[in-house]
């Protein structure tokens, strides 16, 4: 059994719908498929939620008429027979009078979850009764009957395996499952999510489950490139992968790819493909165990990032001190990307500022707190890329004109980090390019 997952451009127009329904009836392969929302939906709904929190409720009402029009646009193109449109409509005319009783409702966090879901919710639905139209038989398995996190937050894999074994189980003979991406239930078995871009974590946490032969991720664009080619003007696809090369790049900003969507499949061993809907015949990038050969394979930057310094010349080097430090992250629940010492400081980034002023506080015992902001982590990624002489040279020529803030080098052999202001992030883009790549 194969796992496809295909992202919100890959089903944002009817005729791309359409375009999905002959790529998972290319083969006979049982497959199960997961839908993000229409490009552009969650945008919306995250728009709705944001106005009802602030109590406008007339400006809510206007963003959900604009979305819900923008739906029955876009089902009267979709599905073209009586009976499908009659469904359409009437799924379409469900989750909008849920939006529309909303407005009604006091808003909470809870709430905000199941604004949320809708996208999901609507894109499975509507895709299920085009294929039904299509004479394609297909199965919806939803995934609020077994897509689950823990109080941490952490995906429940072993339940998540039981429950979807027994719903396939129900349905032998079928090779065409359907489901949603990103929406999750919570430890208190309320409507929960994965994050943004968490479609692609829900394919990777199914393959883990069904111990699944692969998983494709099917977006708009020809693989992982090594570079973003929206900076830069020369880039091309990696044809392979390792797993630890593809989850430094995702981490550290290449947008194809969810961060947290590499470990389940690399704790499981299944390849994971990444592949272009508009044009199926590329091959796109494949990620599997091991790396195809040495080398730099891609540059990848995280926008957002918040530089920490603390100076303290009377603590630093007590015992304990670095302990100390990462307990106060650890308890806001906040990851560090990099980190540098010195004599007499030491420098951490994070990207998530939710709890920085907590952070900040209990960190002015320890001496004197700096903070950078709108800094951009540019990461260089490879197999071996950190204990290879030449490439670290071709590097640093490639920057010299670049202001460095940090260096991260030697906690990963297939990492090389730098921390520069997110002013010179296009221009560092560019150099490196054409100093690692010669493009």
């Amino acid at each position: 059994m194969k796992v496809l997952k295909f992202g919100g451009t890959s089903v944002g127009k009817p005729e791309r719908m359409q375009s999905v329904s002959q790529l998972i009836t290319a083969d006979n392969d049982q497959k199960i498929v997961v839908l993000s929302a229409l490009s552009g939906t969650t945008n919306s709904l995250v728009e709705i939620s944001q106005s009802l929190s602030e109590g406008k409720k007339e400006q809510a009402k206007q963003q959900i008429d604009k979305l819900e029009s923008h739906y029955r646009t876009f089902c009267e193109e979709l599905v073209k027979q009586e009976a499908g449109r009659a469904k359409a409509k009437a799924i379409v005319d469900e989750h909008f009078e849920f939006l529309n009783i909303i407005l009604k409702i006091s808003f909470n966090e809870a709430l905000n979850k199941d604004i949320l879901a809708q996208g999901e919710l609507l894109s499975t639905r509507l895709f299920c009764v085009y294929l039904e139209e299509a004479g394609i038989p297909a199965v919806l398995l939803p995934a609020l009957d077994f897509m689950s996190i823990d109080e941490y937050e952490e995906p429940e894999i072993p339940k998540i395996k039981i429950k979807l074994a027994n719903l396939i189980s129900q349905h032998k003979g079928q090779h065409v499952f359907i489901t949603q991406g990103y929406i999750c239930r919570n430890a208190r078995g309320e409507v929960d999510n994965l994050k943004r871009g968490g479609s692609d974590y829900s394919a990777s946490l199914i393959g883990a489950a069904i111990q699944a032969a692969e998983v494709q991720i099917w977006t708009d664009i020809d693989g992982m490139h090594n570079n973003d080619p929206r900076v830069v003007d020369k880039t091309f696809p990696i044809e392979q992968l390792s797993f630890d090369e593809a989850a430094e790049l995702a981490y550290f900003g290449a947008k194809i790819l969810h961060p947290a969507s590499i470990w389940p499949a690399q704790h499981f061993n299944i390849p994971v493909k990444l592949l272009n809907t508009m044009q199926p015949e590329a091959k796109g990038t494949i990620i599997t165990e091991l790396p195809n050969g040495n080398g730099v394979k891609a540059i990848a930057a995280k926008d957002g990032i918040i530089a920490i310094k603390i100076k303290s010349s009377r603590m630093l080097l007590a015992y304990g001190f670095l302990r100390k430090i990462f307990e106060i992250f650890e308890k806001y629940r906040t990851p560090i990307d990099m980190i540098t010492t010195s004599e007499v400081a030491v420098s951490v980034t994070i990207d998530n500022q939710q709890y920085l002023d907590q952070i900040l506080k209990e960190l002015q015992p320890f001496g004197t707190v700096e903070l950078d902001y709108h800094q951009t982590i540019v990461s260089i990624v490879g197999n071996e890329v950190a204990a290879t002489p030449s490439i670290i040279t071709k590097l640093f020529d490639a920057i010299e004109e670049i202001p460095l803030r940090m260096i991260s080098y030697g906690g990963s052999r297939h990492n090389i980090s730098i921390l520069i202001n997110g002013q010179f992030k296009e221009k560092t883009l560019q150099v490196l390019n054409k100093g690692l790549f010669g493009l």
